[in-house]
């Protein structure tokens, strides 16, 4: 008997769809539509109490008292914030993960929203909200055909993907100990609900950060010739870092250097001793990557010197290209199918997502899953159709299940 699946929540969202989807005979019953009031509940709750990276502690008891609750038990763990489970079936077979991250941002929200942040100044303004409660619903169908399952899902209720060292803590740990697959979902506000994008390959950028002071010798402004000025040193070294990208790189592979940021003097007429820049490079091929940061080094030490001035340089690494792996990839294109989804081929983000460390132990794949909108992550009112969480929450559970066999 077909499901509802895709039917409005008593009016409350400005558009119906009318599809369905069928019962597979050998699983119990899905009652989807309550299952999605009770998602959207616990996603307007997460909404409404955000914590940033490393203070997830209210999410993190929340998170386990649902679990808890569904009889759903709980990982040991020797993180302070996150949560970590496990759902066996009775037959033996593959142990795969699903993830999803669980941190807010410092950001006061502008949504007008009813259920809006009673945090000041922060916000769950990238719908890490929208991710919990997908795979808490992906989690709550997994225990419900538990018996059915051949082998095992681990749930990864991920701190800290805003400070890009949430899931490289996570590994630590050992939550990826025994895991021979993983997947996980963003949503995407420019990807219409009801669509997710999949795509083999490099689908989210390596972030890395620089921070380089230039060091000089401050003069006033008036006698110029008594200094090493490194406010010019700084400006030369802006416009000679724009050609690693047009003369380095090869044209048809691609990367972003970005200076975001320049400090340097106090007032207008003392040249100040140091200058400083700070900003981002973008890859998505590790060898590009590796190119980058080594012409970047080259460029600051000649530029520097040529103005008699020292250039320290300070790299931070972040999280590498996020590569999703063909065979896991076509497994979930597949379960979108199932779950009657439009699977479509996004383009590339030149965002990062923490994601990838575990793309380098084990396969995996990553969706940009559909949820509209008008203003993109970060931005201070961001928010989500919810009617795309019951949709994700579908899709988890059926990766998994092929995942598993």
């Amino acid at each position: 008997m077909p499901l509802d699946y895709w039917r409005n929540i008593e009016g409350a969202y400005p558009y119906q769809t009318a599809k369905t989807i069928e019962d597979d005979s050998e699983h119990n019953p899905l009652n989807l539509l309550s299952l999605e009031k009770e998602l959207i509940a616990i996603r307007r709750h997460l909404h409404q109490y955000p914590e940033l990276s490393k203070e997830e502690f209210e999410t993190t008891d929340f998170i386990a008292k649902c679990l808890g609750e569904k009889g759903i038990p709980i990982r040991p763990t020797s993180l302070k914030t996150g949560v970590f489970a496990d759902i066996a079936g009775e037959s033996e077979g593959p142990a795969i993960a699903l993830r999803a991250d669980i941190d807010a941002l410092p950001i006061e929200e502008k949504t007008g929203l009813p259920y809006a942040s009673k945090k000041k100044g922060i916000m769950h303004a990238c719908g890490h909200d929208f991710h919990t409660a997908a795979l808490l619903g992906a989690a709550f169908l997994l225990k419900e055909n538990q018996d059915s399952l051949k082998g095992k899902v681990r749930l990864l209720f991920q701190p800290a993907e805003e400070s890009g060292a949430g899931a490289a803590k996570v590994i630590a740990d050992g939550q990826l100990d025994g895991i021979e697959a993983v997947i996980g979902l963003h949503n995407k506000p420019d990807i219409p609900v009801g669509a997710v994008g999949l795509k083999t390959g490099p689908l989210m950028a390596a972030v890395d950060r620089f921070k380089v002071a230039i060091q000089g010798k401050g003069a006033h402004a008036a006698l110029p010739h008594n200094g090493f000025d490194p406010i010019v040193g700084a400006s030369q070294l802006i416009v000679a870092l724009q050609t690693i990208v047009s003369r380095n790189v090869n044209p048809l592979k691609s990367a972003i250097v970005t200076v975001a940021k320049i400090e340097g003097g106090s007032t207008w007429n003392v040249i100040p001793d140091t200058a400083v820049i700070e900003g981002t490079v973008r890859t998505f091929d590790s060898e590009v990557r590796e190119q980058v940061k080594q012409r970047f080094l080259s460029v600051a030490e000649q530029i520097s010197s040529a103005f008699s001035l020292k250039a320290n340089v300070k790299w931070i690494s972040g999280p590498p290209p996020l590569c999703n792996d063909t065979a896991i990839t076509e497994i979930a294109k597949a379960a979108a199918h199932k779950a009657q989804l439009q699977v479509i081929s996004p383009d590339p983000s030149t965002a990062g997502e923490d994601f990838a460390y575990y793309l380098e132990h084990i396969p995996g794949s990553f969706a940009f899953f559909g949820t509209g909108g008008d203003h993109d992550w970060h931005h201070p009112a961001f928010t989500i159709d919810e009617t795309a969480i019951i949709k994700a929450s579908y899709f988890l559970y059926e990766s998994a299940r092929r995942l598993l066999g």
